[in-house]
């Protein structure tokens, strides 16, 4: 099933995304993973594709088990470090295994670009276009991308790939719900109307709040800054309080008409368990 007829069911959606081990040899975990995520029942599942593209093959090979469990799947594929054979071959191998499903991305800066590879996701999104009848989605940044010279320039970039054919955004991260909200917009203002799928990350530890900020640029409201201080030294406690702060977002903005949400689980199926059973009643699972 392609994602995109799933965001436009009319439905309340719950997505989840998981990551691929960096070697073959902690597959199997990582395929149980899979196993007990989808017997959540979340909307789709996606599965990135790893720094420099280094986990590709997992990628993909997870994605395949994700589709066996019941779940559509979407498979991440990112352009900077990888050249287009490459690419293709891993489009080729998805189209062989029947997932319709592509996040096309750029990839990090940090990444070592190979001579030829592609600079924009939009180039990706052509080719991924080329090489099959994909449903194809893309990131988007709530608080500007933290490379964008300004937030109009970020929105330009915005259109540019859903005129190249992305057919949803997935956002980074947010922890402010006025932050999404706001965003939403600045899409309508900019004449970018495709869907927007809300991405949740449950912090359950105070050390990844430094991590997160530095690599999303996502801010930490006053609030949520309170709850880690007060809760840094039991681990118990953090798990408990970002697991609800987590809920209360993702009911807050059910309840304000943002009806496609994605949870970023850190391969945690309890984590998703206990915010799926919070929304029980909420999204009739």
């Amino acid at each position: 099933m392609k994602v995109i007829d799933i965001l436009n069911n009319g439905k309340v959606n719950v997505s989840c995304e998981l990551f691929p081990p960096k070697v073959w040899s902690q597959v199997s975990g990582a395929k149980q993973v899979v196993r007990d995520i989808a017997k959540l029942s979340p909307s789709f599942m996606s599965v990135t594709y790893g720094a420099g593209g280094g986990t590709s093959e997992h990628t993909v090979d997870l994605s395949r088990e994700v589709q066996a469990c019941g779940v559509t799947a979407l498979a991440h594929l990112t352009c900077l470090s990888t050249d287009e054979e490459k690419l293709v071959s891993v489009i080729e191998q998805l189209k062989a295994d029947g997932i319709e499903n592509i996040l096309a991305l750029r990839g990090d800066k940090g990444e070592l670009s190979v001579p030829g590879a592609f600079s924009h996701a939009s180039e990706l999104i052509g080719l991924i276009k080329a090489h099959g009848d994909f449903c194809i989605g893309g990131a988007c940044y709530p608080e500007c991308h933290p490379e964008s010279p300004s937030v109009a320039a970020d929105l330009d970039g915005l259109k540019i790939k859903a005129e190249s054919g992305c057919q949803f955004f997935t956002t980074q991260m947010f922890f402010d719900n006025n932050v999404f909200y706001k965003f939403m917009y600045r899409l309508l203002a900019a004449g970018i109307n495709v869907p927007i799928v809300a991405g949740i990350m449950p912090v359950t530890n105070s050390a990844q709040l430094d991590r997160i900020v530095s690599l999303s640029g996502s801010g930490i409201p006053l609030r949520f800054k309170a709850i880690a201080d007060k809760f840094a030294s039991d681990p118990a406690a953090m798990k408990q309080a970002g697991i609800a702060y987590a809920t209360d977002q993702i009911i807050d903005l059910i309840a304000s008409g943002v009806n496609n949400i994605h949870i970023y689980t850190m391969n945690k199926p309890d984590i998703a368990e206990s915010i799926m059973s919070n929304l029980s009643d909420i999204i009739g699972k």
